[in-house]
């Protein structure tokens, strides 16, 4: 039963990674999809390209929502849904994940108390819903409360923070069905050549330099390069029948990455769009996906990439770079993948949508 009234709703407003978002509890949300959704557009201002009349903050990383609830499953701790809410568009989508909302669930689930600490360190099992996997994510507990205040620094966020280690595993396929859903690490799309892979986030993976861009332009000169945006979404409408994901013209995925040589002794460099505006950073699923895809021979990521000698792949990005740790069998195949960020408390009260 959801509370939409004068009292407003429990809102826990949190960083996670590189993004921000509403931290809400699932009974305190419309269990109808729709009701839920119209509710979250005019909580963040949607649609409304300054969302001005809500608490996004006018960019898809800042409009964000993550729904918390006890466990639907034994071999975890929480319930965690993804939910998209587009600026100027009346939409709000459960079509894939996040992996930066995602560091912020388990200190979440603790502040409301649906996990409880264990000690200095707490592992939380969370469940996500979006694609059906477990991600493990251990959080510092001190005392038996979160400690945010750390010495961890990740790209894109300044200062530092208390660490939070993410892994998972299984992620393969989680929304296409297979790591590589035609099968190969190659596919030509409109004369460009692709990988269309999916190791937590469905992406299209190819060279900057194919499309006559280098990869270190800003993130604002490629929003303003109207035919490059027209290409991309041209290869991204044919990716998407054959990732198995329809018809995705209204659609937050696949992700469309552009991969260049890496400039700051990271492993490849990206500009990844989300799926319309280039990111600021990139997303944890999307780098782990890009890594992947580093991994795979003759693909246009290989073909780029410097590989490290151990585990560690730096995905760098507009604003620094993302460590995507991955582990590979004897064969090489990626078996596992992990990342670190961090999460920061922003304010914990009640938030009131317009009616």
């Amino acid at each position: 039963m959801g509370r939409d009234d004068e009292d407003g709703i429990p809102c826990l407003w949190m960083r996670g990674g590189t993004s921000k978002g509403a931290y809400l509890l699932a009974v305190d949300l419309p269990a109808e999809p729709a009701a839920r959704d119209d509710l979250l557009l005019r909580l963040m201002g949607s649609p409304d390209g300054a969302q001005i009349d809500g608490i996004g903050g006018a960019d898809p990383l800042t409009s964000k929502v993550a729904v918390l609830g006890p466990s639907s499953r034994p071999d975890a701790d929480v319930d965690y849904l993804f939910l998209q809410v587009f600026v100027d568009r009346p939409l709000v989508s459960a079509a894939q994940g996040c992996g930066n909302i995602l560091a912020g669930v388990g200190p979440a689930a603790i502040e409301r108390g649906l996990v409880a600490t264990t000690g200095a360190e707490t592992e939380v099992r969370i469940h996500m819903l979006n694609t059906g996997e477990v991600a493990l994510a251990r959080i510092r507990t001190p005392g038996g409360r979160v400690s945010y205040d750390g010495e961890a620094r990740i790209d894109g966020v300044p200062g530092t923070a208390a660490p939070v280690r993410l892994m998972f595993t299984g992620i393969e396929g989680a929304m296409c069905g297979a790591l590589l859903p035609t099968g190969r690490a190659v596919d030509e799309l409109d004369g460009i050549a692709c990988t269309l892979i999916d190791n937590g986030m469905p992406c299209v993976i190819l060279r900057a330099a194919d499309l006559g861009v280098d990869g270190t332009e800003t993130r604002a000169a490629l929003d303003g390069d109207a035919a490059l945006k027209a290409r991309l979404e041209a290869i991204r409408l044919e990716a998407g029948p054959l990732m198995g994901l329809g018809d995705v013209a209204a659609a937050p995925v696949p992700k469309m990455t552009l991969v260049s040589p890496p400039r700051t002794g990271g492993v490849v460099g990206t500009r990844s769009f989300i799926p319309h505006r280039c990111h600021a950073t990139i997303g944890v699923f999307a780098a782990v996906s890009v890594a992947t895809a580093c991994t795979l021979p003759g693909s246009p990521a290989a073909s780029v990439a410097v590989l490290p000698e151990d585990e560690v792949f730096a995905i760098e990005h507009p604003t620094g770079a993302a460590e995507v740790l991955i582990r590979r069998d004897a064969a090489g195949a990626v078996i596992a993948a992990g990342t670190l960020r961090t999460a920061r408390k922003l304010f914990d009260g009640r938030v009131f949508p317009r009616r």
